[in-house]
């Protein structure tokens, strides 16, 4: 407990110097984008449901327009090409373009960035989160998904697709998943203030964000089991899909599960009851 308290501070204080370059519009969200939609699916497959949200927050299938990042694959982004096709089965061929820049270089070139600025939607794969922090973490390609929120479009991913999608960066170190707080910590940040895992019962890995939030109360903790989803507008989450999906915000409990259909402000810390 001690080590991970002493690697956690010096992150953060790190972190607090680091430049950032990305323009991000003031906001009355804490967690969520002021604009536009995150859906952060926790791995192992998907569900119509999820897909068709996805669809649906891009602007429908007459609309959409999606870019598929595959970086987090590494050289087996072929084995994750069945992503690009759920896509493509509902959108059409010509509606989505996949993307693998390798540099930042390659990630600051305005030619590389055209199918960005006519997309309405970006989908990361899975695979290992550093990756994909490593090409586009504070470049021009990280603005440009941005602007598709601000746009109003969506930010979606799966598995390390998901981890990715938060600003503290949960199992990014380059030797393996099993380093919890690794080389790599600083997340693209589309969910501010959280830290979110993956795959979460099925690798048994409900405990492994709570000593984090307990030392760091201010970071919200998410993890998503496989399967299942959350769907961030604003401040409010919702799951959807198969499984549950754990939220870590207070002392006087490890954790919580929210299921299908549940739903959570995270500004406010709270469970949102159905209106009676």
């Amino acid at each position: 407990m001690k080590k991970l308290s002493l690697i956690l501070l010096l992150v953060l204080c790190s972190r607090a110097y680091a430049q950032n370059p990305i323009k991000v519009n003031p906001s009355e969200t804490r967690h969520g984008p002021e604009k536009g939609a995150l859906v952060i699916i926790g791995g192992g497959g998907s569900t119509d449901e999820i897909w068709n949200k996805i669809v649906e927050l891009a602007g429908g299938a007459e609309n959409a327009r999606f870019v598929v990042v595959t970086n987090a694959a590494g050289d087996s982004a072929h084995l994750y090409a069945n992503q690009g096709r759920e896509l493509r089965e509902r959108l059409g061929e010509e509606k989505v373009v996949q993307m693998h820049l390798t540099t930042i270089r390659e990630a600051n070139d305005e030619q590389n960035l055209e199918v960005l600025k006519q997309a309405t939607g970006v989908f990361f794969v899975g695979g290992r989160q550093w990756r994909i922090a490593e090409a586009y973490l504070n470049t021009l390609a990280h603005q440009e998904f941005w602007n598709i929120l601000e746009r109003g479009g969506v930010i979606s991913g799966s598995s390390a697709g998901a981890t990715i999608q938060g600003s503290f960066l949960w199992r990014g170190d380059t030797s393996g998943p099993d380093v919890l707080i690794g080389d790599h910590t600083q997340g693209l940040g589309f969910l501010r203030n959280s830290v979110i895992d993956q795959h979460l019962l099925a690798r048994n890995r409900q405990f492994d964000l709570e000593a984090f939030v307990k030392m760091a109360p201010n970071y919200i903790g998410i993890g998503l089991d496989e399967a299942t989803a959350i769907v961030v507008i604003r401040d409010e989450l919702e799951v959807i899909g198969r499984s549950v999906v754990a939220i870590y915000d207070t002392e006087s409990k490890p954790f919580f599960f929210l299921r299908q259909g549940q739903k959570y402000d995270l500004k406010e810390r709270k469970l949102i009851r159905p209106a009676r």
